[in-house]
């Protein structure tokens, strides 16, 4: 039987581990904006209502905390950003590690074709800025399972 002990690399094992480990008891939310003021605002919102939250300045260093973060259990962004935006970000998350991340979009310009292409990536939602914070509230705790 020994021949069989090392069936999995280590990296299957890793792997492993990350999607059969229990879902951390507090999933935090990752607000993605390239304007700095935009997603802070957003997160001291979120944790006036007792949400916690994590932001992100632009596309790369949301997949970078995503990578080492798995306490983040869904993913508010904006999709006009530089120097990647957030259609390519969520392109790149539905074909990663973390492909089942929910992800709530927000954004204040948009054409149809655009909005489509994002449900089609299958988020949560896609809301036009100014938010309406309230509806906002309500996906956050719904998708995150928070009373």
């Amino acid at each position: 039987m020994a021949e069989h002990d090392e069936i999995l690399s280590d990296a299957e094992r890793e792997a492993l581990a990350m999607v059969s480990a229990p879902l951390a008891a507090t999933q935090r939310v990752l607000v993605v904006d390239d304007n700095p003021v935009n997603s802070e605002a957003l997160c001291i919102y979120l944790q006036t209502k007792g949400v916690e939250c994590v932001t992100a300045d632009g596309a790369q260093a949301a997949l970078n905390k995503l990578r080492k973060d798995p306490s983040i259990g869904l993913m508010i962004t904006d999709l006009r950003m530089e120097p990647k935006d957030g259609l390519e970000l969520i392109r790149q998350i539905r074909e990663s590690e973390r492909a089942a991340l929910s992800i709530i979009v927000v954004s204040g310009d948009t054409d149809v074709k655009e909005a489509v292409d994002v449900m089609h990536l299958g988020v949560v939602d896609f809301l036009l800025k100014p938010v309406d914070l309230g509806r906002l509230l309500e996906l956050v705790r719904k998708e995150l399972r928070i009373e």
